[in-house]
């Protein structure tokens, strides 16, 4: 199974992830546990995908991709912006970082999910977590 939706970059398109995700959740019958770090992780890559990545400009997409695989939910969050260097994110658990109100969402995603990886100079997550 491989699915692909795209959509403008507006914050309000966020909600077409969680329905995603609440879609996803009630065919594949996830536990609450599972459902809840889904949608987060989710959210937090679309967002920073809008976001970080595409500006708030709403002549760009986000392209995502998904797909159930042995026993794993996949999914792929693309955006059309310069990307990052993804190898160099500060620690947002350390003193200097604690305060700070940005740089938790690729930290918490990466605590969600069973997998996380950016190809495509950072334009492009990818997320697997096991169902």
């Amino acid at each position: 199974m491989k699915e692909e939706i795209k959509f403008q970059s507006k914050i309000e398109n966020i909600n077409i992830v969680e329905k995603l995700v609440d879609d996803l959740s009630a065919t594949q019958n996830l536990s609450s546990e599972i459902y809840g770090n889904l949608l987060v992780a989710m959210v937090e890559a679309v967002n920073n995908a809008i976001i970080h990545g595409n500006k708030l400009d709403e002549s760009k997409e986000v392209t995502v991709n998904y797909g159930l695989e042995d026993g794993y939910f996949w999914f792929s969050v693309k955006d059309q912006g310069p990307g990052f260097d993804f190898n160099s994110l500060p620690d947002p658990t350390s003193p200097e970082n604690i305060e700070k109100p940005h740089g938790r969402g690729i930290f918490l995603m990466s605590h969600l999910v069973d997998e996380i990886k950016f190809e495509e100079n950072g334009t492009k997550v990818c997320l697997r977590i096991k169902i």
